[in-house]
C-alpha cells in the first residue's frame, strides 16, 4: 500500500497465493500516485477502496473486491483519505475471507474506460486563475494538505487553504477586496479566500491576510 514503485514479476510471485494491494480509487479510474485529489479535482461524487491482484502494470490488475463512499462537498485531500483509511482494513479483511474461501472472484479492468493520477508536484498547486471558479475550488480542497494550493502575490506565494465560489467577475486574478473579505476573480466567477498562509508567515484567515495588502495575483 503506497509503495510507490512498480514490482518485478519475480518479487510478485514469491507469495505462495496472490500478491494483492489496496489502491484508494475505483479502478479503472483514476490509475497512478494520486487517485484522491484526482477525484476531487475532477468533480467526481464517489471514490472508493479497490482489492487488487498486483501485475507488472501501473494499477491494471484484476479487481478482487471494491468499496464505495460518497465524496462529499467539504471533502479536502486529507479529509477524504482519513475518510478511506477507515473502510480499507475490513476491505482487505473480507479479501482475505474470500481467498480463504476459494471464493474471490478476478474481475478484469475495462482499459477503456480508465484514467490516470500521476503524481503530483510542488508546481502543480500553482493556481490558474483563467480557469472556472468551481474547478479552482476543487483543486484547492483536493490538494489540502499536498501539494498545496498557491498563488503568486508580492513575489511570495500565497497558499490557500480554503475558498467559496462567489457571483462576482473580474478580470482573472484580481484581487476583489473590500474591508472584510478577499475576493479572486477567476475566468468565470470568483473566489472568496477562507485560510491562506503567505510564504513565511502563520496561517491565518483571509480577512486578516488583507490588511496591508493589494494588488493582483499572478
Amino acid at each position: 500500500m503506497a509503495y510507490g514503485q512498480i514490482l518485478p514479476r519475480d518479487v510478485l510471485e514469491i507469495p505462495k497465493i496472490v500478491s494483492l494491494n489496496l489502491h484508494a480509487s475505483l479502478l479503472p479510474r483514476w490509475r497512478g500516485a494520486a487517485p484522491i485529489q484526482a477525484a476531487i479535482a475532477a468533480g467526481d461524487r464517489q471514490i472508493g477502496i479497490t482489492v487488487m491482484y498486483m501485475d507488472e502494470g501501473l494499477d491494471t490488475g484484476d479487481i478482487l473486491l471494491q468499496r464505495t463512499i460518497d465524496i462529499l462537498p467539504d471533502d479536502t485531500g486529507g479529509s477524504l483519505q482519513n475518510r478511506l483509511a477507515q473502510i480499507a482494513p475490513e476491505a482487505l479483511l473480507e479479501s482475505l475471507r474470500m481467498l480463504k474461501k476459494n471464493s474471490a472472484p478476478r474481475i478484469p479492468q475495462d482499459n477503456a474506460q480508465a484514467t490516470s493520477a500521476p503524481k503530483l508536484k510542488r508546481e502543480h498547486g500553482r493556481i490558474d486563475w483563467s480557469e472556472l471558479a468551481e474547478a479552482i475550488e476543487r483543486k484547492i480542497r483536493a490538494f489540502n494538505p499536498w501539494p498545496g494550493a498557491f498563488m503568486e502575490i508580492g513575489g511570495r506565494n500565497l497558499k490557500i487553504f480554503s475558498a467559496s465560489v462567489v457571483n462576482l467577475g473580474g478580470e482573472p486574478g484580481e484581487i476583489l477586496k473590500s474591508e472584510n473579505e478577499l475576493v479572486i476573480a477567476a475566468g468565470k466567477g470568483a473566489l472568496l479566500l477562507g485560510e491562506v498562509q503567505l510564504e513565511g508567515k502563520r496561517k491565518m484567515s483571509a480577512a486578516e491576510f488583507l490588511r496591508g495588502h493589494h494588488g493582483r495575483s499572478s
